[in-house]
């Protein structure tokens, strides 16, 4: 465990900042420039909360060099606030991180290999085949279906469920009751009704990857589902089959994604958006929240679409005219080949005799 307090000359060593001001001064915690308490630290890494710097009663603040020269209380200053507030933010981090070594109610197949570094919770199940790697915790009532590979490190919370055949790399995190390798939504239409048809792929995830809680990541159908090193997937997100997710991708709660869609390293994609099937999305593509995306994106670039937040009447009126548009558009056509006939008339002029 990290110390419960830390003087400001040690986090000045550990974190490799400069110190302007008493070393002796302890912190317990990290807290808002706002709200923040003389045993607290602050930081300032967004320049329109500089004002706040006159009345915080923080013990001490991450800023950088111009901020500090405005700031008369103790400074650690650094030429990146932000990233030093998240190294910062580690130490005094107190999420707990079990022992290793497996619960007496876990059950473990005597086919599965199990590294002895590893954690394994109460009425944890660890099926045939299946393999836990050096660090690996597995929490409470989790189920690591056969043939599964959880890596170095890598935490599942409680109550995640990994099906058969899926493989995690190291260091990633999946929070509690995501659903990892379920079937994908694959069925025939044939009469009467639909013939399920089966999902023989996996699903395949990179290093460093983290899955929020409530997520669905679906198996292939044939090949796996692949998720690249790096990509952050909040809460409540549906990964369908076979979708091809690229390194250092983040995915905001509520999002949909169709099934074959490959999105590129390195995008954004904000909360709620809908994702149809068959899809390429480039690398650096930025979605905004709530975008519905029906056609691939081969540029990088940000991505809207929608409508904006408007007043209900207003909003009831311009929905009205969306049925109108399609005609208005006929029309505007119409229009504009009355305009150039006219046009073509003025310019040639007078007839002749």
């Amino acid at each position: 465990m990290h110390p419960v307090s830390w003087r400001l000359g040690e986090l000045a060593t550990r974190l490799g900042v400069t110190l302007r001001g008493d070393p002796e001064v302890e912190i317990n915690g990290l807290a808002s420039l706002e709200h923040a308490q003389a045993n607290q630290l602050g930081f300032l890494a967004n320049p329109k909360y500089c004002k706040q710097l006159e009345s915080t009663a923080a013990g001490g603040v991450i800023v950088d060099a111009e901020a500090a020269e405005r700031f008369g209380g103790n400074s650690l200053i650094s030429p990146h606030p932000y990233s030093t507030y998240i190294e910062c933010a580690r130490l005094f981090d107190p999420s707990p991180r079990p022992d290793p070594g497996i619960d007496s109610s876990a059950r473990i197949s005597p086919e599965a290999r199990v590294d002895p570094t590893a954690s394994i919770g109460p009425f944890a199940v660890i099926c045939s085949g299946a393999r836990i790697d050096a660090g690996a915790v597995i929490g409470a009532h989790c189920h690591v279906g056969a043939g599964a590979l959880v890596g170095a490190r890598t935490r599942l919370y409680p109550q995640v469920v990994l099906y058969h055949g899926v493989t995690l790399g190291a260091d990633c995190i999946v929070h509690s009751h995501a659903v990892i390798g379920g079937d994908g939504f694959g069925y025939a239409p044939l009469n009467p009704g639909w013939e399920k048809i089966p999902q023989l792929g996996g699903v395949c995830i990179g290093d460093r990857v983290e899955i929020g809680s409530m997520t669905t990541v679906d198996r292939g159908a044939l090949d796996d589902t692949w998720i690249g090193d790096g990509v952050k997937i909040d809460n409540h997100v549906q990964v369908a089959h076979n979708v091809r997710i690229g390194p250092n991708t983040a995915i905001a709660s509520g999002t949909g994604i169709s099934g074959s869609t490959v999105i590129g390293r390195n995008c954004t994609i904000g909360g709620a958006v809908g994702i149809a099937g068959h899809l390429t999305i480039a690398d650096g593509v930025h979605l905004t929240g709530m975008a519905m995306v029906t056609g691939s994106i081969r540029e990088p670039g940000a991505y809207s679409s929608g409508t904006g937040l408007m007043e209900s009447r207003e909003w009831r009126k311009n929905a009205a005219r969306f049925r109108q548009l399609d005609e208005t558009t006929r029309r505007l056509k119409e229009l504009e080949r009355q305009m150039s006939q006219l046009q073509n008339h003025l310019e040639a002029g007078p007839p002749h005799d």
